[in-house]
């Protein structure tokens, strides 16, 4: 079916996977975050293998704060149900709302940033430099990359917004929409995950 067959307010119900073009895009990108996990992973195994490589900084358990973390965790895990409600208004065709909590997503996301950017300066602070040791080094890689992620995602997502306003929600515009939102998702699975390994293993050694 053609893109130019529906008009915004005709649209089908996934309008996502209304057009070929839409299926394709989707996935692609599931190919795509196949090698973004391959690329963490491969992060993960060096942390791994060099967390206890401290040279003459701190500690994990000494340095890291879970209280701070731990809210930073919650941001993101909000603003990943933030995502999930932009789709369902998507599924309804109510752009307004839709764009509403996309807005909310953003705004969690650099709420998250924010602390994270907060936290590495404290970490600093306190002698964990990025060439500290090689934990240091792993650290910074790793969670660094994971927020570099996030920084694209809340670029992404407002473009996204702003083309929404100058296209209308269309079947064209919605697959961005959707594969956005997968996006959104990976990196907060990932974000559990460095929860867990780095600050929660961190702390118990």
């Amino acid at each position: 079916m053609s893109a130019h067959d529906h008009a915004e307010g005709q649209l089908p119900h996934q309008p996502e996977t209304a057009t070929m073009e839409g299926r394709n895009k989707i996935l692609g990108f599931w190919i795509f975050l196949g090698a973004e996990t391959v690329l963490f992973g491969t992060l993960f195994s060096a942390f791994l293998a060099l967390r206890h490589n401290v040279m003459d900084g701190p500690h994990a358990s000494e340095l890291f704060e879970l209280p701070m973390v731990f809210a930073a965790t919650m941001i993101l895990l909000t603003s990943s149900l933030t995502s999930v409600f932009a789709v369902q208004a998507l599924h309804s065709h109510k752009k307004q709302a839709m764009v509403g909590w996309l807005i909310v997503t953003i705004l969690l996301g650099l709420c998250f940033l924010g602390l994270e950017i907060y936290e590495f300066k404290n970490y600093v602070h306190e002698g964990h430099g990025f060439t500290t040791s090689a934990f240091s080094s792993s650290f910074y890689t790793l969670v660094g990359f994971h927020g570099a992620h996030v920084a694209f995602g809340v670029l992404w997502i407002g473009l996204l917004i702003a083309q929404i306003y100058k296209k209308g929600l269309t079947v064209v515009t919605a697959p961005k929409i959707y594969v956005s939102a997968i996006y959104w998702h990976f990196i907060d699975v990932v974000w559990v995950f460095i929860f867990t390994v780095v600050y929660l293993m961190g702390k118990v050694g």
